[in-house]
């Protein structure tokens, strides 16, 4: 008899990091933090610990965890068989073929089943070229498709680069991204007339009668929550049907609700030619992607082979997920709790942008939103350069809300608030504060630490408060602690050397500065840098990252 012992989350973690390969990460610094249940909005860890999420597990979790429609779906269809080939009928199959449908524009015929995002906009490729005959693909800088190879050379930000050299044929243009564009446009509509006129000289150049299609991520999600300008869209579908270039947006993350809309090109008054989608038509229950085609292109495919297969293409357990989640969205009315929620994110997203002075923009439609971090508003300069962190910056945010519970992801300068579709008022305004106190204690470490300063240079206990020096010693400055006999004191300062050892010193006891003491321990600046170290200096758990604003 063989006795299997549950695993405690610490083995958990050690088991994963020894036998897993994590993806977009380098494997000794990984640190998976266990799940042990979860409900709603919330997991918890081993430790009991309660974590928000804050990003849906890669904006793919929109219905929330323990969903008991989609588990009773599953399971149901589990009771009946789990698997048979996508050549066979599945009544989960043919109902969520249909269900899909019905709910694009009457322009759209049928779809093609993938198993996710990244193969979903492989496919939309491989069929758009097999329909027109032609082979080149317009996609978008500061763009996601997905990593593996086709998706990937479609990618147009930092992720690609492994891939390269890549495919022939896949061209590149600007996303219309009008905070971060060097020309100051009077309205939306005068910059959306000139990225358009830029796409349509690029395809004149690139021959138009060799461009199959033009792939948009129908709103930029993980490069930014990006969002067209007005008349931007239908610009596009215009000079698609002038050279009769086919139309894909990729809806992979936008999709499902995410907008306030069931798909977010519904926002623009637009039909595609081919939408492709994943994440929230199961909510990742089971692992479910897919193209919706036209009419016209599903009418071509009756007498010519479309050369597209999956092994797992509309796995039955993933269709019969998929079925409760669309019958979910309608008969909850999520969408009505999305723009309802999504209105006061929106109010409160403005209200950072308007408080801290490391927040140069937030952009924002439903509940897909992203806050941009930058280093001054005027210049606009990146909290950190694009495709570049060697400090960790990001990382560093991102565990500085985590520690307070709040889980979510960063991508270059921004991170992401895209909450599950659930989310209640309550419980955004909740997660909020949590924003709120990071700042907070930010902004207080950084005080504490420039007294800190000033109080080793008047003692002349360094001569030049080097960032670089300091921080290749510590590895951090715990403000606060208790003293000798046990008593909480505010002066207590512990370092924590990254040899593992520790030492508190009183820095109440340091002795004032002296009157003729030299004219260098005046300064508020430090070393030879242009700017004041401090505000940038690492504290605790993080580097400062925001500025005096922040």
């Amino acid at each position: 008899m063989v006795i299997v012992m549950s695993m405690t989350g610490k083995e958990i973690t050690e088991m994963q990091k020894k036998y897993n390969l994590q993806s977009w990460s380098a494997q000794k610094n990984i640190n998976p933090t266990p799940v042990e249940k979860a409900e709603g909005i919330y997991y918890w860890d081993y430790d009991g610990k309660r974590h928000t999420d804050m990003s849906s597990q890669l904006v793919n979790l929109n219905l929330g965890y323990g969903n008991k429609a989609i588990n009773e779906a599953i399971k149901e269809q589990v009771d009946k068989y789990c698997f048979v080939g996508p050549s066979l009928g599945v009544e989960s199959r043919a109902k969520l073929a249909k269900k899909i449908v019905d709910l694009m524009p009457d322009n759209m015929g049928k779809v093609f089943f993938t198993n996710a995002g990244a193969d979903a906009n492989e496919n939309a490729i491989k069929i758009a070229r097999m329909y027109t005959g032609r082979n080149k693909i317009f996609s978008r800088y500061r763009s996601y498709h997905g990593s593996s190879f086709g998706a990937g050379n479609l990618t147009g930000e930092p992720r690609r680069f492994p891939l390269e050299p890549g495919v022939p044929g896949f061209i590149k243009f600007m996303t219309p991204y009008v905070y971060r564009e060097a020309v100051e446009f009077e309205s939306e509509e005068a910059a959306t007339k000139y990225y358009l006129t830029k796409l349509r000289e690029q395809i004149i150049y690139e021959n138009p009668d060799n461009i199959a299609a033009i792939v948009m991520e129908t709103i930029t999600g993980s490069n930014g929550v990006i969002i067209p300008p007005k008349g931007y869209l239908p610009g596009v579908r215009k000079i698609c049907d002038e050279f009769g270039i086919l139309m894909i947006c990729d809806e992979v993350m936008a999709g499902w609700g995410r907008t306030g809309k069931m798909f977010a090109f519904e926002n623009f008054d637009v039909q595609p030619d081919i939408v492709t989608f994943a994440k929230g038509v199961t909510c990742g229950y089971v692992q479910l992607g897919g193209c919706v085609v036209s009419k016209d292109i599903a009418a071509y495919f009756d007498d010519h082979v479309l050369s597209c297969g999956l092994t797992y293409s509309a796995h039955p357990l993933a269709c019969a997920a998929g079925c409760a989640c669309v019958d979910y969205y309608i008969d909850n009315n999520i969408l009505d709790n999305v723009n309802k929620v999504g209105k006061v994110l929106g109010e409160k997203l403005e209200e950072e942008k308007a408080n801290f002075k490391c927040v140069g923009d937030v952009r924002y439609i439903g509940l897909f939103s992203a806050i941009e971090l930058v280093r001054s508003k005027e210049t606009k300069e990146p909290l950190v350069p694009f495709g570049k962190d060697p400090e960790g910056i990001m990382k560093k945010i991102i565990g500085m809300l985590a520690e307070r519970g709040f889980m979510t992801y960063s991508h270059e300068n921004m991170f992401f608030i895209c909450p599950p579709l659930i989310i209640t008022e309550e419980q955004l305004v909740e997660e909020r504060h949590k924003l709120q106190e990071t700042s907070d204690n930010e902004k207080d470490i950084k005080k504490r630490l420039k007294e800190f300063k000033k109080t080793l240079e008047q003692n002349e206990v360094l001569d030049k408060f080097d960032r670089y020096v300091f921080e290749s010693i510590v590895e951090k400055v715990i403000v606060g602690g208790l003293d000798e006999n046990g008593n909480v004191d505010p002066a207590q300062l512990t370092f924590v050397y990254k040899t593992g050892l520790k030492n508190s010193v009183d820095g109440a006891k340091f002795k004032p500065q002296r009157k003729n003491a030299r004219g260098r321990h005046r300064t508020d600046e430090l070393c030879s840098h242009d700017s004041n170290e401090v505000d940038k200096m690492c504290s605790d758990s993080s580097n400062d990252t925001c500025g005096d604003g922040c």
